[in-house]
C-alpha cells in the first residue's frame, strides 16, 4: 500500500469520527468510490520517465491497490508535441529519455480504458542540481548507521530537495549446500543457493528546504537509519540516492501529504484534510484525483561500503544422515526436507544437511542474481 492509498484511509475514516471519542466503523465504507492516482514525473534529463496508475482502496481491502491497465498517457507541450507512454506492466507506464526542451511547460493527459480523461496543470521544468555526495555516520546511542545527503546549487535558485533511496545489501546463508539430489541421484549443486542479494526502495517522502537560509546548501540531511541488528551491513552494503528539485508548490504538496501519512494516528495529531494535487478530470473537476505531476531532471549518486557490521547469522545445528540406495531411485533414505551440505565420513557414505532456512538465503526474500554495481 503506497502512500496515497494510506492517504485516502485516513481521509475518510476521519470524515466519520470527527469529533467522536467513541470508535466508530461508518456503515458502507465498502462500497466507496476507487479513485485515481498517479505517481511519477517526466525526467526531462537522460533517463526514462515512469508513471504508475492505481485506484485507492477500501478500509477492509487487504490485497494489493488496483492497478489502472489500460490507459493512454502522454505529455503535451505548450506548442502542441506530444510524446506518448507505452504500458510495459499493470498500471505502468514509460516514456523513453528525448531530447526535451528544457524552457517549455509540459502538462500530463491521461485517457482510462473506462473512456474518462485527465489533465494535469502545465508545469515548468526544474534542473536538479547535482549530489555532492551521501556520507555516512555510527551512532552507538541508536546502535545504527545514519546516512546523510549534501548538495548544493551555486545558482541559489533551487532551495527544495525531495529525495527517495533503493538500498542494496549482500548476505550469507548460515551454511552452504554443495549438494543436492537430481534424479534420485546426489550430485554437486550447480547453482549457488548461499550468497543472496536484496533490495529495497524508500517509502517515506523525504524532503529538505533552504528557502530560509543565506545559501543554497543541503548538509547532512538524514535520508536512511540502518539498524546494526538487520545485519544489513555486515558484509556488504550499497545505497544509491536519487534527488530532484521541486517547485514552491509541489514542495507545499509533498509537505502537506507527509504530514497527513506519517503524522496521523494520535488523538492530538493534525487532523488530516482533502489534498489533491494538480491533475484534475477534465468533466469532473470535484473528483478526486491524488498526485502531483511535475517535469525536471534526476541526480543519482551510489556509495558502496563494507563496514563489517553486525553478526553472522547464527541456525540449528546440522545433522548427518546415511546415504543408503544411492543408486536407486526414489532417494531411498534421503527423504528429508533439509538440503544436503556435504558427503560426511571417509566413505562418503552419509551426508551433512541442514534445514532449508539456514541453507538458501533466497528464502529470505533475496535473489542469488548478483547486481553488477556490488563488486
Amino acid at each position: 500500500m503506497n502512500r496515497y492509498q494510506k492517504l485516502f484511509f485516513i481521509l475518510l475514516v476521519v470524515f466519520f469520527i470527527h469529533g467522536c471519542i467513541k470508535q466508530f466503523s461508518p456503515p458502507g465504507i465498502d462500497t466507496l468510490e476507487q479513485n485515481l492516482v498517479v505517481d511519477g514525473f517526466l525526467n526531462t534529463g537522460a533517463d526514462t520517465s515512469i508513471i504508475q496508475l492505481s485506484r485507492t482502496q477500501n478500509l477492509s481491502q487487504t490485497e494489493e491497490p488496483v492497478k489502472e491497465t489500460g490507459a493512454a498517457l502522454s505529455v503535451e507541450d505548450e506548442s502542441g508535441t506530444t510524446f506518448s507512454f507505452k504500458e510495459t506492466g499493470a498500471g505502468k507506464y514509460i516514456l523513453p529519455p528525448y531530447g526535451f526542451d528544457q524552457g517549455k511547460k509540459y502538462r500530463l493527459r491521461i485517457k482510462t480504458a473506462a473512456g474518462k480523461e485527465y489533465l494535469s496543470e502545465y508545469v515548468a521544468v526544474i534542473k536538479t542540481p547535482a549530489i555532492d555526495s551521501v556520507s555516512y555516520k555510527i551512532e552507538p546511542v541508536r546502535n545504527a548507521v545514519v546516512f546523510y545527503a549534501n548538495t548544493h546549487d551555486p545558482k541559489n535558485q533551487t532551495h527544495f530537495y525531495r529525495w527517495s533511496f533503493e538500498e542494496t545489501w549482500e548476505y550469507h546463508a548460515t551454511y552452504a549446500s554443495a549438494l543436492e539430489v537430481i534424479a534420485g541421484k546426489v550430485v554437486l549443486r550447480e547453482k549457488d543457493i548461499n550468497k543472496c542479494w536484496q533490495t529495497f526502495k524508500s517509502r517515506n517522502i523525504l524532503l529538505g528546504s533552504t528557502i530560509k537560509q543565506s545559501s543554497d546548501i543541503i548538509s547532512e540531511v538524514p535520508i536512511n537509519i540502518v539498524p546494526i541488528s538487520t545485519n544489513k551491513l555486515y558484509i556488504k552494503y550499497s545505497i544509491l540516492l536519487k534527488q530532484y528539485a521541486l517547485s514552491s508548490e509541489a514542495f507545499e504538496y509533498w509537505t502537506t501529504l507527509a504530514k497527513t501519512t506519517e503524522l496521523t494516528g494520535g488523538l492530538f495529531d493534525p487532523t488530516p484534510f482533502l489534498l489533491t494535487g494538480n491533475i484534475k478530470s477534465t468533466i469532473n473537476p470535484s473528483e478526486l484525483v491524488f498526485g502531483y505531476f511535475s517535469a525536471g531532471t534526476e541526480e543519482k549518486k551510489r556509495i558502496l561500503i563494507t563496514p563489517g557490521l553486525g553478526s553472522f547469522p547464527r541456525c540449528a545445528k546440522t545433522d548427518t544422515i546415511p546415504i543408503e540406495c544411492r543408486s536407486l531411485d526414489e532417494l531411498c533414505a534421503l527423504r528429508t526436507e533439509q538440503l544436503l551440505l556435504t558427503y560426511h565420513g571417509k566413505r562418503s557414505d552419509s551426508v551433512t544437511v541442514a534445514s532449508a532456512e539456514c541453507t538458501d538465503c533466497r528464502l529470505r526474500g533475496g535473489t542469488t542474481l548478483k547486481p553488477a554495481f556490488m563488486n
